[in-house]
Parts: structure tokens; C-alpha cells; sequence
């Protein structure tokens, strides 16, 4: 035990942080091949395209400074440094203290403002048309998180991004809220992670990217820490939903608690390759209108959620 947690439940969250997001990418264009009625690549294949562009020798700009490569390595620091905020497993988080949920929506903008000086340090107009295209749409992101763990918080009664997530399923309000706050950590997970409908980490067509026009410039170890940090992301919000919906208690059943969360870690996945296959990725107009409905779901979640306990 540590701080009340037990040894288990953390070493399980460092490895679901390191080794998820090569899974859950794995599991994403598996899932997509599927539908597109091919074999497809391992499971394990994103690991083997990392550790090859971390053996290569980056290319730079003549125009660029030393924040260029280093962007890319704080976009990697922070968005782990925020996965150890992030309870997947529940009530439980190694980072775990009152109001955690700001340093940890804030540690996510961080690696986004790195992400943007980097795009903008090479000095290309595709590259600065993407960090404008960044700053606008990730700008309808976060309300939508501050809605839903303010949702959360009112109706546990809880300051810790853990206690309010962790405890939900204990409260009235759960029955009601679950399926509108899973949804919004969907859209969520598809904006910060750059997938479709949001974005789409396939293309190569300049004029329609956003994550990935600002990472045109990257290579070499750079642009695998790039890649990462975004399936990284993508864990996080697999995990909170994970954290939403597991039914098992981690302290009473830590190993089931976190297989269960495992598996449904791995059933996002399966759906984010589903959406990505079935639905095309939104004109760019649209893109805004589509992530204030996530904040409209979350504010509906929060009206609801403080009736509730004002009627208790």
C-alpha cells in the first residue's frame, strides 16, 4: 500500500499508460482493415514503426531553433504528466489531490501550446494555417471537460479528479448521466487525438489537416514522440470512460478491476476504428459546431446532475 492505494493499482496504471496506446492503435487500424476487408497490420505494429523512426537521424529546417525539437518532447512530458492524473482505474490516480482537474486540463494545453510553437517555428503557411486551425477548434475542448467533471464533482460531492470520477456510479444522478458523459469523452478523445471526425491522421492532403499538418516538418524521434503523445491522449480518454463504466471496485478486486477496465479500453478502440470507417471526417465549418455539442451534452449533464441534488 502507498497513500492508502495499493502497489497493484498503481504499477497497473504506469503500464496501461506506457503500453496502451500501442495497443489501442493496434486495435484501431486492426478494427478499420476489418472493415475494409483486409488482414491488416500486428497489433503491435505502431511499437515497431516508433522504434524505427527513433533510429533515424532527423531532418531540420534551416530556419528553425532548438524549441523545435524540443517542442515535441514537452508535448510527450506533458501528455504523460497528464495520464498520471487521469483515474482509469477508478478512485484511483498516483497524482491525486483537491482540484487536480485543472493542472491536469491545463498540463493537456500545455503540450497543445508546444505543439502550435513548434508547427509555427518552421516558419511554413501550411504549417501556421494548422496551429490556427488548433487553437480554434481545441478551444470548444475544454468547456466540455470542465462541464463534465463539474457534473461529476456536484453530484459526489468530490474535489479530486479521481474522487469524482471514481465515485459517480455511487450517486443518483449515474443511471441518468452515464451514456451522455461517455459520449462527450468520446468526442473529446476524437478531438485531442486527432481522429475522425475531428481530424484525420491518414491524410495527406495540407488543405484539410489539422493535427498533422503541424507535424509535417517533424521526423526522425521527434516526430515518433509526436505520434505517441497522441495515442497517449487517446488513452486518457479511453481510460476515464473505462473509469466511468467499470463496475468493479479496484480496492476490494484490484486484478478484476483492471482486466474489466482493460476490456473496455479496448471496446473504444474497437469503436473509434468503427467511426473512422463508417464515417467521413467533417467539413472543417462543421468541426466547431460539432464540439460544442459535446459542451451542450455536458452542460445539460451539469443542470440535471445540480437539480438532482437540489432536489435531495
Amino acid at each position: 500500500m502507498t497513500g492508502g492505494v495499493p502497489l497493484l493499482l498503481l504499477a497497473a496504471h504506469g503500464l496501461i499508460v506506457l503500453a496502451a496506446p500501442i495497443l489501442l492503435v493496434g486495435l484501431v487500424n486492426r478494427t478499420k482493415s476489418w472493415w475494409g476487408g483486409r488482414k491488416g497490420p500486428r497489433l503491435l505494429q505502431s511499437l515497431w514503426d516508433l522504434m524505427r523512426l527513433s533510429a533515424k537521424r532527423p531532418v531540420l529546417s534551416a530556419v528553425t531553433t532548438p524549441l523545435f525539437r524540443a517542442g515535441a518532447w514537452v508535448v510527450l512530458a506533458a501528455s504523460l504528466m497528464a495520464a498520471q492524473i487521469a483515474p482509469m482505474l477508478g478512485p484511483v490516480a498516483p497524482l491525486q489531490f483537491e482540484h487536480d482537474f485543472i493542472v491536469f486540463a491545463y498540463t493537456l494545453g500545455l503540450a497543445r501550446l508546444f505543439l502550435m510553437l513548434s508547427a509555427m517555428d518552421v516558419g511554413s503557411s501550411f504549417e501556421g494555417m494548422g496551429t490556427a486551425r488548433e487553437a480554434s477548434f481545441t478551444a470548444f475542448v475544454e468547456p466540455a471537460l470542465f462541464l463534465l467533471i463539474g457534473t461529476a464533482a456536484l453530484a459526489t460531492g468530490q474535489t479530486s479528479f479521481a474522487g469524482a470520477i471514481g465515485h459517480w456510479q455511487g450517486t443518483p444522478s449515474y443511471p441518468w448521466l452515464a451514456g451522455p458523459a461517455v459520449a462527450v469523452l468520446f468526442v473529446l478523445l476524437q478531438a485531442e487525438a486527432a481522429r475522425v471526425p475531428v481530424d484525420d491522421p491518414l491524410t495527406h492532403l495540407e488543405l484539410t489537416m489539422i493535427h498533422e499538418v503541424m507535424v509535417l516538418d517533424h521526423s526522425g524521434p521527434e516526430l515518433a514522440a509526436m505520434q505517441y503523445a497522441a495515442a497517449v491522449k487517446m488513452t486518457i480518454y479511453a481510460g476515464l470512460i473505462a473509469a466511468l463504466l467499470n463496475p468493479v471496485d479496484p480496492f476490494a478486486a484490484p486484478l478484476a478491476a483492471v482486466v474489466v477496465t482493460l476490456a473496455i479500453m479496448a471496446a473504444v478502440a474497437v469503436a473509434v476504428g468503427c467511426v473512422e470507417s463508417l464515417v467521413a471526417r467533417l467539413r472543417l465549418r462543421y468541426v466547431p459546431r460539432y464540439l460544442m455539442l459535446a459542451s451542450a451534452l455536458a452542460a445539460l449533464g451539469l443542470g440535471v446532475a445540480g437539480w438532482m441534488a437540489g432536489a435531495a
